[in-house]
Formats: C-alpha cells, sequence, structure tokens
C-alpha cells in the first residue's frame, strides 16, 4: 500500500494563482504524454506517485488525452482509486474540452452542449465527483463566447468543477472570457499557455491582462516538447520522440536552432544545472503559477524539481540568455 512521504510539502514552492485562495506547486504533472492505453500502467503509477511525494499536488489531464482519447484519464482514474484516493483532498486535478472527442455536431469546440457532456464523461472516466479545475482547452470561433462562459459557469455552480480556466486564448480573448465570466459570479482562474525560452509570446501582454484580471497563468510544453534539453544536442537518439511524435519531428529538430540551444547548454553546466533544468527556472523567473511538466519515467520528474534547488538567475545571467534568445 503507498504511503506518501512525510516530508512532501517541504520540497516544492507553492505560488498563489492570481487573485484566488487557491496555490499551486511550482511544478504539475501533465500527462498528455505516457499515460494512454499503450503505456506501462506500473511506470504511470510509479511517475504519479514520485510527483505526489515531491510535493507536486496538481497533475492536468484533458479529455483527449491518450491514445486513444480518454484513455488517459481512465488510467489516471485507476490509480487514484487503488493508490492516491486516501489523498484525494491533498490533489488539484484539472481536465480539459474543447478538441475533437466524438462524431456529430456536439463533440467538438466550445458550445455548452459539448462542454457539459464531456465535463461527465471525464468525471465518469476518471471516477471522480469534481474536478478541482475545468478547462475550455481554446477558443470556439463559431459559438458566442457568452455561451461557452455561461457553460463554464454552469459547471461550478452544479458542482462539476471547484474553478474554471481557458487555455490557448489570446489577449484579448482572455480578457472578454474573464470579464464574461466576473459578471457571471464565477471568475477566471487561469489560462493555460504555451510558453518556454523559444515560445515568448505571452511576454507581450497577456501577463499584464491576467494580472489585471486577477488569474493566474500555467505554461505547458516548457521544453519546447524536448528541444531545451541535452538530447537533441548531437542529433536525434534512437526512440526519442522526434522518432515517434506527431508534435516533434525529425525536420523540426534539425531546424532547430541548434547554436543557441548548444549556447544555453553552455550557461547551464556553468550553473551546475542540466539545460532542461535551467529552462524550467527560467519559465518561472516571472509571473507564472506554475510549470507542466511531462515525464516517461519517475527519473524525469525528480531530474526536473531540482531545478528548484538552483540559486536564482544573476542579472548578467539573464541578460546573456535573452542575448542568445534574440
Amino acid at each position: 500500500m503507498y504511503i506518501a512521504e512525510k516530508e512532501r510539502y517541504s520540497k516544492m514552492t507553492y505560488n498563489r494563482c492570481g487573485a484566488s485562495g487557491l496555490k499551486l506547486p511550482a511544478f504539475s504533472l501533465g500527462l498528455w504524454h505516457n499515460f494512454g492505453s499503450n503505456d506501462s500502467f506500473d511506470n504511470m503509477t510509479n511517475m504519479l506517485t514520485t510527483a505526489f511525494d515531491l510535493g507536486i499536488t496538481h497533475f492536468d489531464l484533458a479529455n483527449n488525452y491518450g491514445p486513444y482519447p480518454g484513455s488517459a484519464e481512465e488510467n489516471f482514474g485507476k490509480i487514484l482509486k487503488n493508490t492516491l484516493a486516501p489523498y484525494r483532498d491533498e490533489l488539484v486535478i484539472s481536465s480539459k474540452a474543447g478538441y475533437f472527442m466524438w462524431d456529430g455536431p456536439y463533440g467538438d469546440r466550445g458550445s455548452r452542449k459539448y462542454l457539459v457532456a464531456s465535463c461527465d464523461q471525464s468525471l465518469k472516466r476518471t471516477g471522480l465527483d469534481y474536478f478541482d479545475i475545468f478547462y475550455h482547452h481554446r477558443p470556439d470561433p463559431e459559438t458566442p463566447m457568452e455561451e461557452t462562459a455561461q457553460a463554464l459557469d454552469y459547471i461550478v455552480r452544479s458542482g462539476r468543477a471547484l474553478y474554471v480556466g481557458i487555455s490557448n486564448y489570446n489577449p484579448e480573448q482572455t480578457m472578454e472570457m474573464a470579464h464574461l465570466l466576473r459578471d457571471l459570479g464565477t471568475p477566471l482562474l487561469i489560462n493555460q499557455v504555451r510558453y518556454n525560452m523559444f515560445e515568448r509570446t505571452p511576454e507581450d501582454w497577456l501577463w499584464s491582462v491576467l494580472e489585471n484580471e486577477g488569474a493566474g497563468s500555467i505554461a505547458f510544453c516548457p521544453l519546447a516538447q524536448g528541444l531545451l534539453t541535452n538530447k537533441y544536442l548531437h542529433g536525434i537518439p534512437e526512440g526519442s520522440r522526434a522518432t515517434k511524435s506527431q508534435f516533434l519531428n525529425a525536420d523540426r529538430v534539425n531546424q532547430a536552432p541548434i547554436d543557441k540551444i548548444k549556447a544555453l547548454n553552455e550557461i547551464a553546466e556553468k550553473r551546475g544545472q542540466t539545460l532542461a533544468q535551467m529552462a524550467l527556472l527560467w519559465d518561472l523567473r516571472g509571473p507564472l503559477t506554475s510549470v507542466i511538466i511531462g515525464a516517461s519515467r519517475p527519473e524525469q520528474i525528480i531530474e526536473n524539481v531540482k531545478s528548484l534547488d538552483a540559486p536564482a538567475f544573476t542579472d548578467d545571467e539573464l541578460k546573456m540568455i535573452d542575448e542568445i534568445l534574440g
């Protein structure tokens, strides 16, 4: 029987999510990859318990995570029931809906019909009574934003979730959704965005919008699908993500700014960190509430969390990194 590490909360930093009362760990664990029907169940269990033992209390899902779509939620639900159930009230569990899930006109996008049905299906797959955070996964240009906001408000008021968030919304869309939700009485908790050293668009003015609206932020793809690691410094290793993923293929690796990656790696080595550890800590230098890390084995989670042990960046280091990134 699994018993959580007693000192788990001393190993993690927790940040308040916007103006809410909720705190999230500096690192959250994403189940986008390696929790599907083709993956090792024992390895999934070990990754989740390792993460929790390190103070990671937030696990991030979506209805379409797999493959097959929905299988990540199913596997998480089994692990929760068999292993983590005694700690449910210590966990923040999130899921999302917004991408294609089933045939017909009601299985995609942002209608009230789709979002409420998706939330119910996700609750059933995970075996949960409620989600801590439920997200709209992407904006829907075909549905009035008022309807999407009303659906999210209903999901909270009906007890299906405690908080609501959005993902992949630009600053204008974020501002509009925040205003709609505030008027309904269900504040926007958080925006989940793609952010890393190579993808810095949120810095333009999304951060300021979220601060003004009292919402938090959480980053996905903080390592640019593995480019900000030591893995591809000398080519593409056999069995790496670039050889089997639709999101990072060999062409993208070959077109990557390898000179920049090597220069960043030199700074990381001088700091006594891996490139991945430095990239994760760099993400947290600003207003982000949390960074979603992914992993294929427990050891990666341990190494990622070690990035919090490093000293803060000096002004000179940040200047050098900005010069490299251009």
